[in-house]
């Protein structure tokens, strides 16, 4: 993508020639022939940089005018760099540009190699500061993601051998994806190989809990907010739509997405634009959309709290997972997986299963699917010396809407491990439902999709 460059300069013969040599070297270029001009301009562009002439018509010489309109582009905090220009150069004038935040200062007539090679530094800092802010805003989500389960997909069954095979092909186009299916089905992970097949392999994937976010924080999050948007926005910062921007944007839980943010998500996703929280400047994104969701999507429309309209843009193609108890035949690969990863988590490389552990496994309906079997494993894994028998399972054999207990054992966990097994079992005795589970938790929904989070439950 070019780099926008604005010339601010009231003699056409200047702007003209400005911008042919900058065109020449690739940049896009805008001109503007008067200081109110300029701040429009930039409250709808981001310029890597203002070439800004100091002298207009109403004083030609002193660089007043010129002066006032840096203080003022410095107020407006913009994110390129100000290089001021004037014909009546001195080195009085040079600081003073350079105090009022000018990050360089060029006389006319100017020397064609310097101009642009100071221009060239300064669209190189602009550069390096913009993916500084994007390295930062991927840190932030990658610590919230540590802990989270990031485990290979592995299967047995003739039904996920047809689902890869579907996956596979509709990787390779653009069009948007939606998951359906219960909690724990393994869609978030799913989501890593859509994205890892597609030609936007090389560019981020950025995910989304939909259910976490406050309602209030909603378009902050999503679209950024610039320094003094609201009370608490003592950065610039960069939001989910701009951080996928080439990549792919993974948007969890979106059928409880509230339905008064519904059509500001609609309008990103029909004209691929945006403004930050506190800024007028609209922005454009590229990004491949993955959603997922376990509700059903066309009842909500029925009932008023899905748009029907949104619902059409993310569901391109749908890809409905199987729950895990009508795929038996995964259970025992998927074990042997989990147990491998918590051989090494827990240092206890000789650790087994048991056929008796398998078939308690195979007979129990997982109400929470995969992600219940995992904790189930890691759980055993932690209780077991030698082998996982069926007593470290905490199933009840036999039934099929058992769920994971708390037993006498858990004197041996930590704080943390009770609170994270408290909450495995009550969402698998709901059936999943998170939102019900945090409202008999009694916790809030995005403090209970927080604590997901922080578990590597979601």
């Amino acid at each position: 993508m070019k780099n926008s460059l604005l010339i601010a300069d009231d003699n056409p013969d200047v702007a003209s020639a400005l911008r042919y040599l900058l065109q020449v070297e690739g940049y896009h270029v805008d001109c503007a022939a008067s200081p109110e001009e300029v701040i429009a301009l930039v409250k709808k562009r981001n310029y890597a940089v203002v070439l800004l002439d100091l002298n207009y018509t109403n004083d030609t010489t002193s660089g007043q005018e010129g002066f006032d309109l840096i203080e003022k582009l410095s107020l407006l905090e913009l994110p390129g760099s100000v290089i001021a220009m004037t014909a009546w150069g001195s080195i009085e004038t040079a600081v003073r540009a350079m105090q009022l935040s000018a990050k360089d200062f060029i006389e006319k007539p100017w020397e064609n190699e310097r101009l642009l090679s100071v221009v060239a530094t300064q669209v190189k800092l602009f550069e390096a500061e913009q993916r500084t802010q994007k390295l930062k805003e991927e840190n932030r989500l990658l610590r919230r993601e540590i802990g989270s389960n990031q485990s290979q997909i592995v299967w047995r069954s003739l039904s996920m051998q047809a689902l890869m095979e579907k996956l596979e092909q509709v990787a390779a186009s653009n069009a948007n994806i939606l998951l359906t299916g219960e909690n724990g089905t393994g869609k978030s992970m799913l989501v890593n190989c859509i994205h890892s097949l597609s030609s936007r392999k090389d560019k981020p994937l950025v995910k989304v809990n939909m259910g976490a976010i406050p309602e209030n924080l909603f378009e902050s999050e999503m679209f950024g907010h610039v320094k003094g948007a609201f009370t608490d926005a003592r950065d610039n910062r960069i939001g989910r739509f701009e951080l996928a921007d080439e990549g792919t944007l993974f948007l969890d839980e979106i059928g409880i997405t509230p339905f008064a943010q519904q059509a500001k998500l609609l309008r990103v996703l029909e004209d691929h634009c945006f403004e930050k929280v506190g800024s007028t400047v609209t922005q454009k994104t590229d990004c491949r959309l993955v959603s997922a969701t376990n509700t059903d999507l066309g009842a909500a429309v029925e009932t008023g709290h899905f748009r029907r309209d949104l619902m059409y843009r993310i569901n391109t193609v749908v890809i409905d997972i199987p729950p895990l108890r009508k795929r038996a035949e995964d259970i025992p690969v998927l074990a042997e997986h989990f147990l491998l990863e918590y051989r090494r988590k827990y240092q206890k490389e000789r650790l087994g299963i048991t056929g008796g552990a398998l078939s308690a496994l195979q007979t129990y309906s997982w109400p929470g699917n995969i992600r219940e079997l995992a904790h189930t494993i890691e759980r055993a894994s932690i209780l077991a010396n030698d082998y996982i028998g069926p007593e470290h399972l905490g199933l009840e054999v036999g039934s099929r809407d058992t769920h994971v207990q708390l037993s006498s054992d858990s004197n041996e966990l930590t704080l943390e491990e009770i609170e994270k097994l408290a909450i495995t079992e009550r969402v698998n005795s709901l059936g999943g439902d998170n939102q019900r589970a945090a409202k008999s938790l009694g916790v809030s929904k995005s403090a209970f999709y927080r604590k997901l989070e922080k578990h590597g439950l979601n």
